[in-house]
């Protein structure tokens, strides 16, 4: 059996569909529908069970979670709202019980592999390497990440079996329409541009000319590609970067929107003050570990990854028109 928690999540969802590519559907997805948006992204998936986050957590911490073998485990599962200035919430919910799905793990040498972020670099200002010197937290999601690599590099070296953390850059790609503010640039500048006709980027701030913040956006079949690759590697463990290596503007990012639609222009608005002092306007992830890993599988073209973004906005939009969001797993999991 295959465990995804925030498997109804945007990167969640996209590892559930590369599992079914491959024939795979002995999957138990685990995750919060609060927000019913996120069951769209179950539509067209197949996996044997789904079970409510708050279910699992509980029966994690007090070790009586019970669904047979396991022999993977992908943790997607957070709040990753970075203007959620909660940290009791943040560091119970993407903390503790992150810790409590590890001990679990670990306990019973179950591979773990989860999602850390880019933002434990905080500015930048000291680099994008997997390496305390470089990490940083500007706010209380960032925090609950490096608070939990900082664990997991804690007990990796008694660890008897994979632990595997990946430090999200800019991801973006089809299944995030539940995301709102927290959605990739190109989701959000596509859906802009179809309803007022332009696309609105910050002006230049910190030495950065308009529109000129760099981002290392990845797109998320890359990611899954990644995190697939260190699954079929299980004698690797670490904490790795996972983006591409090569930054971009925000301006050519949102470019290749407007090149897609055939319409729109970019007009530049003030940076926020509520931004200010909490705003990565750089990020470009350091690849040497990953490359020394083997990863050798490359990174999809940016402009090919926003076409096909776009596109995948258009479709979404037409399924969930039609067919509302229901979703049906193969059977339920009996709790023990």
């Amino acid at each position: 059996m295959k465990i995804v928690t925030g498997g109804a999540g945007f990167i969640g969802s996209n590892i559930v569909k590369q599992l079914n590519n491959r024939g795979i559907d002995d999957i138990i997805i685990v995750d919060d529908l609060t927000d019913g948006r996120k069951c769209r992204n179950l539509q067209g998936l197949d996996f044997f069970d789904y079970m409510d986050y708050a279910d699992f957590d509980e029966q994690m911490a007090d070790d009586t979670f019970d669904c047979g073998y396991i022999d993977v485990v992908f943790h997607e599962g957070a709040c990753s709202d970075t203007m959620n200035y909660d940290g009791r919430y943040m560091m119970k919910n993407n903390y503790e019980g992150s810790k409590n799905l590890l001990r679990y793990c670990m306990s019973r040498k179950i591979p773990f592999l989860y999602a850390s972020s880019a933002s434990t670099y905080g500015s930048g200002k000291n680099g994008f390497r997997e390496d305390p010197s470089c990490e940083e937290a500007l706010n209380p999601y960032a925090y609950s990440k490096l608070q939990f690599d900082r664990f997991v590099r804690r007990v990796q070296p008694i660890a008897k079996s994979q632990i595997v953390g990946f430090r999200y850059f800019n991801v973006f790609g089809p299944q995030e329409n539940h995301k709102d503010k927290m959605a990739s640039l190109v989701y959000q500048k596509y859906h802009e541009l179809q309803e007022k006709g332009k696309i609105t980027l910050f002006k230049g701030t910190a030495g950065y000319e308009d529109g000129g913040q760099i981002r290392d956006f990845i797109y998320v079949n890359d990611v899954v590609n990644v995190i697939f690759y260190f699954w079929e590697h299980p004698e690797l463990s670490g904490i790795y970067n996972c983006g591409t290596g090569v930054g971009h503007t925000f301006n050519e990012f949102v470019q290749g929107v407007i090149d897609y639609c055939g319409k729109g222009h970019i007009e530049y608005v003030p940076f926020p003050d509520i931004l200010k002092g909490k705003y990565q306007s750089y990020t470009q992830a350091d690849t040497e570990n990953l490359m020394k890993a083997g990863y050798d599988k490359g990174f999809t073209i940016l402009s090919e990854a926003s076409r096909n973004t776009a596109a995948s906005s258009i479709r979404t939009a037409a399924i969930s028109h039609e067919k509302g969001c229901l979703f049906r797993p193969r059977r339920r999991l009996e709790r023990r």
